[in-house]
């Protein structure tokens, strides 16, 4: 198994003001009570906009509105519009237990307006532990309008810890074969586990999202990519438990295909970001064994500010033995440029490779790491690494300067 991490024990930014709070559309536009100006998005469809109110939900926050949902969604399916909307009001909050929004869909497109507050039934012993909202086979589909997406994840969360098994919670938003995909100006807090999943889609983009939660949430990954291609991360705040972005095999441009036991992961670029007060920074980490390989990732432009493992490379990810390493997947032309920042650790660079297969053309140039103690002096450390240092501190003993 192959990740590449952006880390969220702390914090990790893109451009500071990435978070749009409002939705895109203007709110008075939405109102459920007025009529579509002829101007706006929904206009051009001649009016066909799907309020959930209108099949049911009350949005009180405490009856479930599931049914009025999915109501709706069928009416949107089968739509024909070019471009229905499925209109989630502001102003309230809707229960929603586990709900699956299915498709192939008549419309060329199908765009979901969330303005109000979406939140997920506190676990009881008959809760969903896989999916709690779900979006299947849809082309071309929307998701914005600058509400919440609350997982109500507290329970979950203590029950992990107590003892119970913590693969058994729920992600909160996950699509599964969706191309061409938006997703926009969303508020996501608080998932039992990840709070956005995708796989099996190509064309995605990410943008305007603000996603939360505790630091000590128990793998509360922000967004997880997997058996995707062409996926678009942008202008986004994540500071969740656990992984920032994690990005699982089979992914490509971001780009990985194989067959289950040979990964790849490559032409990845991680730039512009500001990591504070996080377990890792730019991270790479492998399973022992397997086959496959992991290049031409880049890691540019990056801020760090007291992470505990500012660069880090692990190719021995849970082994029990690195002196014996019989196969592994390949990791090479990796780039760390323009990082700049401190370190909790002294050990502020970390290049821990198998003797295997090693690591190969890692380039580091003008990297900039100092320890956050007054007075300590910051190191780096490598086992099996080959490649260049440029302009760069601390010095890494395998790289040539």
């Amino acid at each position: 198994m192959t990740r590449i991490y952006l880390p969220c024990y702390g914090r990790t930014f893109w451009p500071s003001d990435a978070f749009v709070s409002q939705s895109l559309v203007n709110e008075e536009e939405l109102n459920p009570r007025v009529f579509w100006p002829e101007n706006t998005y929904a206009g051009r469809n001649r009016g066909h906009v799907y309020n959930v109110i209108n099949y049911g939900a009350t949005g009180n926050g405490r009856s479930d509105d599931s049914q009025a949902f999915l109501k709706a969604w069928r009416d949107v399916c089968s739509s024909a519009a070019t471009v229905p909307v499925l209109l989630v009001p502001a102003g309230r909050t809707y229960l929603l237990t586990s709900v699956v929004f299915s498709g192939p869909c008549r419309p060329k497109s199908i765009h979901v307006q969330i303005q109000g507050t979406l939140i997920a039934p506190r676990m009881t012993s008959n809760s969903d532990k896989d999916k709690w909202i779900r979006f299947m086979d849809i082309n071309a589909l929307i998701v914005d309008g600058g509400g919440v997406i609350d997982g109500q994840g507290i329970d979950w969360w203590n029950a992990c810890r107590s003892g119970h098994s913590c693969n058994d919670r729920p992600t909160a938003l996950f699509f599964h074969n969706c191309n061409n995909l938006q997703l926009n100006g969303l508020k996501h807090v608080n998932s039992a586990k990840n709070h956005v999943s995708i796989s099996g889609c190509q064309g995605v983009t990410f943008s305007n999202l603000h996603i939360v939660a505790p630091k000590d949430s128990p793998n509360t990954d922000g967004i997880d990519i997997s058996k995707s291609q062409h996926i678009n991360i942008q202008n986004s705040v994540i500071s969740t438990g656990d992984d920032c972005i994690a990005i699982n095999g089979f992914c490509s441009d971001i780009n990985i295909t194989g067959n289950g036991i040979y990964e790849t992961v490559e032409q990845i670029q991680v730039k512009d970001c500001v990591m504070r007060e996080t377990t890792n920074g730019a991270r790479i980490k492998t399973w022992q064994g397997g086959s496959g390989y992991v290049r031409h990732i880049t890691f540019e432009n990056i801020t760090v500010m007291a992470a505990k493992n500012p660069i880090i490379i692990d190719q021995n990810y849970a082994a029990m033995d690195t002196t014996r390493m019989t196969s592994g997947l390949q990791i090479s032309d990796i780039t760390y440029r323009g990082i700049h920042g401190s370190s909790a650790m002294a050990e502020a660079i970390s290049l821990n490779c198998n003797n295997f297969n090693g690591c190969t053309n890692i380039l580091l140039d003008d990297v900039k790491l100092t320890s956050i103690t007054p007075g300590k002096r910051a190191f780096g450390i490598c086992r099996d690494v080959s490649g260049k240092s440029i302009s760069s501190y601390p010095s890494v003993p395998c790289l040539s300067s």
